[in-house]
């Protein structure tokens, strides 16, 4: 019986490793042992940041949401509120596009949510 050769194998999977180790610096782009540990590692990193991502863009579309409303004179809780008493259904995304490219139609979606709240305590107080 012949015996197996697994340089292919062996290269094969080298290979594979050092493509995604392009772009690295040093020894970690072209030695198989630390290629090996950086490409383990930066996968381990894309994974996380996948989902860190998403809490992220939440985050910025909330900044931007909050900033217009304020220029209309709300804070984005009261403005949360006010849609969800109103019955509007549109998520962050689409309302911080809509404050930076649609301001009229984001504007007339604050009168609304701002029409829901019910009185300002010290309004009703003065």
């Amino acid at each position: 019986m012949a015996r197996v050769k697994r340089g292919v194998t062996a290269h094969a999977k080298h290979k594979k490793v050092l493509d995604a180790a392009k772009g690295f610096r040093g020894r970690r782009k072209n030695t198989i042992r630390t290629a090996k540990a950086a490409v383990d590692k930066s996968m381990q990193y894309a994974y996380r940041d996948r989902k860190n991502k998403k809490r992220t863009f939440r985050a910025l579309w909330i900044q931007r949401i909050n900033a217009a409303v304020r220029e209309c004179g709300l804070t984005y809780s009261r403005f949360i509120d006010g849609m969800a008493r109103a019955g509007i259904e549109v998520d962050r995304k689409v309302l911080s596009e809509m404050a930076i490219h649609d301001g009229a139609a984001f504007k007339a979606i604050v009168e609304k949510a701002r029409a829901a709240l019910p009185a300002a305590p010290e309004a009703a107080a003065a």
